[in-house]
């Protein structure tokens, strides 16, 4: 189903992503296992250019951006990529550059690199993530774009190479439309630029593209290598986990994808937040040895409970925005700053982080395997979106596709989510149906879920009703709910006692945003908005009104730090901050932090 898919897409958005013409692998995501091939970091600093008339798209007199030019006599000549200043890639121009913090546009970058050439060998340009639409050159000739901020997207780039000195021109464009995904409202600072590592990729003339291993809920392991290449089909492909003793070998077939299943070794120690064992998996054929460091565990829904290794699990959890602690917010989070986030949720007390939203950055799954988190990754269908148009389908289609196949053998990940606080409408649940069933098809041993908004400002939030009812809850597997009392509603702290919640579901339900605006530091009554004790006293009254919610398995309090946010307008208090953070942007802790923590732990000694 998924050729079809990439044909359109590819045809739609002119990505030219699509693999050579003799493979034979059944998609065109980027190769899996960066880390363990053959790469040239092209991270570092790049030249920019700020075009904001778009004028590097154009030809003739006023030439592309995409070019190096020499002067020749008395032609005039605007742009030179030898004079122009420099930013660092990965990076946002936002946090770089003071005068570029509000500005969303056109901006081109531009690295040079040397290549020695390797015959019988094929290359990739690999973009972890470029935000938002990144049109990519090479030696003035465009090879592909890619539509997207939060992704990762490869380029073929075999026979565009040269011997010696390369270059690569990038032009990116921050802004988001009607039909984008997300589209043009957030809640969070729109970072533009190449935000995460960019590589070039060395692969053998047929390699492995994908593989994933996986427990199955049935007790067996589940292998699949797709193979891109000529010689594709047909080929042997052997998967070993060395500590388990665990050998297999399978043949590809005409598609070029090998598959195999065996049952779980009885020495197999399952991942679970208590104990996060992790193995290492290797996945060979003629030409290749790749690496994975992988953990077996499985997750399910039996009734109203969600069961991790056959066991009910209560997700004590957090939500947080990809954005580093410290006093200058970026989007460009290196191995040490996504660990900081994530032992800050760990000193919370958390089992759980809600990735929100929109897919972060993959070494923030590969921690949270490590740290034993539970993981709730996301796309950005967010809000009100051009839900009744095809190309707004197909962006988030690819969008979750991409996501999956990234994250694919990561045992932290339980749940997919397909979108937050949508409008329920005909068209919105058509557009999400399509993204579950995508969901399940390419992934069906994890959970799927959708960030549901019930309005604190309705009528139903007055009589002290919340009510989960919304359509799509049907074909979710966990619902999920966001609910503000105190803050956008009728009420305040004392008051939350009164709302009652229905659940018109027989599933499992999480609590995935409630809380507060406080400034750090802003000191008052329990019943003063902008001040912690207001904040505390809501965390402390919502937490007591969650006891009481039926099918509750878990809570992720929005949010974990405060992060930068345009509509944000409060000159005292916000300053284009969401204030929710229970810790500030350097990381103080609020009083409310300690609220959670200590709920949290009566969780776990209840043993939930």
């Amino acid at each position: 189903m998924w050729k079809w898919l990439v044909a359109a897409v590819a045809a739609l958005l002119g990505t030219g992503l699509a693999h050579a013409q003799t493979a034979t692998a059944t998609d065109d995501f980027a190769p899996s296992s960066v880390h363990s091939r053959t790469v040239t970091d092209l991270s570092g600093q790049w030249r920019y250019i700020v075009d904001p008339m778009r004028m590097g798209f154009r030809q003739g007199r006023m030439r592309n951006f995409s070019r190096d030019l020499v002067q020749r006599d008395q032609e005039l000549l605007e742009y030179e990529w030898a004079s122009a200043p420099v930013l660092s890639v990965p990076g946002d121009w936002t946090s770089q550059v003071e005068a570029l913090q509000w500005y969303e546009g056109l901006v081109w970058k531009r690295r040079t690199f040397d290549w020695a050439g390797e015959p019988g060998r094929r290359q990739f340009l690999h973009f972890e993530a470029v935000n938002y639409h990144a049109h990519v050159y090479l030696n003035g000739e465009k090879v592909g774009e890619h539509r997207g901020g939060f992704t990762p997207f490869a380029i073929e780039v075999t026979g565009k190479l040269r011997p010696g000195d390369n270059s690569l021109v990038v032009g990116i464009d921050s802004r988001h439309d009607a039909r984008s995904v997300p589209a043009m409202q957030v809640d969070w600072w729109n970072y533009g630029g190449i935000t995460r590592p960019v590589q070039l990729l060395s692969v053998p003339e047929t390699f492995v593209r994908h593989h994933a291993i996986r427990l199955g809920r049935d007790g067996r392991i589940h292998i699949r290598v797709a193979l891109d290449g000529r010689q594709a089909a047909g080929r042997r492909v052997t998967v070993r986990v060395p500590e388990l003793g665990l050998r297999v070998s399978a043949t590809a077939g005409t598609d070029g994808i090998a598959t195999a299943s065996v049952p779980a070794p009885r020495r197999l120690v399952r991942w679970s937040p208590d104990t996060p064992r992790l193995y290492d998996a290797i996945f060979e054929n003629d030409d290749e040895r790749l690496t994975e460091r992988v953990g077996f565990r499985t997750v399910e829904v039996r009734g109203t409970q969600v069961l991790l290794n056959g066991r009910p699990v209560f997700f004590r959890g957090i939500s947080l925005h990809e954005e580093a602690i410290g006093p200058v917010a970026t989007r460009a989070i290196s191995p040490a700053a996504a660990r900081a986030l994530l032992t800050e949720a760990k000193a919370l007390g958390a089992n759980f982080v809600r990735l929100a939203h929109y897919p972060h950055n993959e070494h923030m799954a590969r921690i949270a395997d490590e740290m034993g988190l539970l993981v709730w990754a996301e796309i950005p269908v967010y809000w009100d979106m051009a839900f009744g148009e095809a190309e707004t389908l197909d962006l988030a289609r690819r969008m979750l596709a991409e996501l999956i196949e990234r994250d694919i053998n990561r045992a932290s990940i339980a749940i997919w989510s397909v979108g937050n606080e949508t409008p329920e409408t005909e068209e919105r649940l058509t557009f999400m149906r399509r993204l579950i069933d995508d969901a399940r098809a390419r992934d069906p041993e994890r959970l799927v879920s959708a960030a549901l908004h019930d309005d604190a400002d309705d009528s139903s939030g007055k009589e002290g009703r919340v009510t989960v009812d919304d359509p799509i809850g049907q074909y979710l597997d966990v619902l999920a709910m966001n609910r503000y009392e105190a803050w956008y509603g009728y009420r305040s702290p004392p008051q939350i006692d009164e709302v009652n919640w229905t659940v018109a579901y027989n599933k499992p339900l999480i609590f995935s945003e409630f809380g507060a605006d406080a400034l750090y530091g802003a000191r008052g009554s329990g019943l003063e908005r902008w001040t912690e004790d207001y904040q505390k006293l809501l965390y402390e009254r919502t937490f007591a009104m969650a006891e009481r919610i039926p099918n509750l398995v878990g809570t992720s309090p929005w949010i974990l730090k405060d992060f930068r946010s345009p509509r944000r307008f409060h000159g005292r208090y916000q300053n284009y901050w969401n204030r929710k953070g229970l810790i500030d942007p350097i990381g103080n802790r609020k009083l409310a932090w300690q609220v959670v923590h200590d709920w949290y732990a009566k969780q776990a000694e209840a043993g939930r």
